[in-house]
């Protein structure tokens, strides 16, 4: 696949805890420039992103972001602000402990809760894999098709690990036929970039390729 063509399916993320604006106004700038499918940037910055872009690039943002305990109340809130303020897209995190507690109907309900926020709006569910077994990934798939998502997707880059080729092998044979895959976390080449969409990734989290890109002139 040519690199324009993998672009294309790349959501050009900043999400470090000191991103200034005017970091944030480069990779906008850059996701337009270099054709990605959105920007995945911090909630505090959305309302500016969208008054910046307007309609020249879809702007993601995180919810219950990294460690997804937040209560279903605080995320639907948050939710609810992102969407408000300009939000195209929301990647939630699941609530680890529910997971690791087997209670997966709570996991389907809060999973649905935003995504009935989000109506039409794009939802992606960030279940964090390399803190879970194959069997809770699995569960997870199916929490995720049950809830009507649009994406799973594997990391958020601030745990343990990222992605890897495994985990979306596994996802794309769990998950419903309606629900994308999106791998995140750790994305450093084309190549593997090239492969994780071979596997089925639809959507790819990463700053990686622009910055590539970029130094390539």
């Amino acid at each position: 696949m040519k690199k324009t063509e993998i672009m294309k399916h790349v959501d050009h993320t900043l999400l470090s805890q000191t991103a200034t604006w005017e970091e944030i106004k480069v990779i906008c700038d850059d996701a337009v420039a270099y054709g990605t499918a959105s920007v995945c940037i911090p909630p505090s910055y959305v309302k500016r992103a969208k008054e910046y872009l307007g309609d020249r690039m879809a702007v993601c943002t995180v919810i219950g972001f990294p460690n997804g305990y937040n209560t279903t109340a605080v995320k639907v809130f948050e939710t609810e602000e992102a969407l408000r303020e300009g939000a195209d897209e929301i990647d939630m995190v699941v609530n680890l402990g529910d997971v690791r507690m087997g209670k997966f109907d709570k996991v389907t309900e809060e999973i649905k809760a935003l995504k009935d926020v989000c109506g039409k709006k794009i939802l992606k569910v960030i279940i964090e894999t390399c803190l879970l077994t194959e069997e809770e990934k699995v569960a997870l798939c199916k929490a995720v098709t049950e809830a009507g998502a649009d994406y799973i997707k594997t990391s958020t880059g601030f745990s343990t690990a990222g992605a890897t080729f495994a985990d979306v092998e596994l996802f794309a044979a769990h998950v419903g036929p309606e629900v994308k895959i999106k791998a995140a976390g750790g994305i450093s080449s084309f190549e593997d970039a090239n492969k994780f969409v071979s596997l089925g990734a639809d959507r790819l989290g990463t700053s990686r390729l622009v910055k590539i890109l970029k130094a390539e002139g």
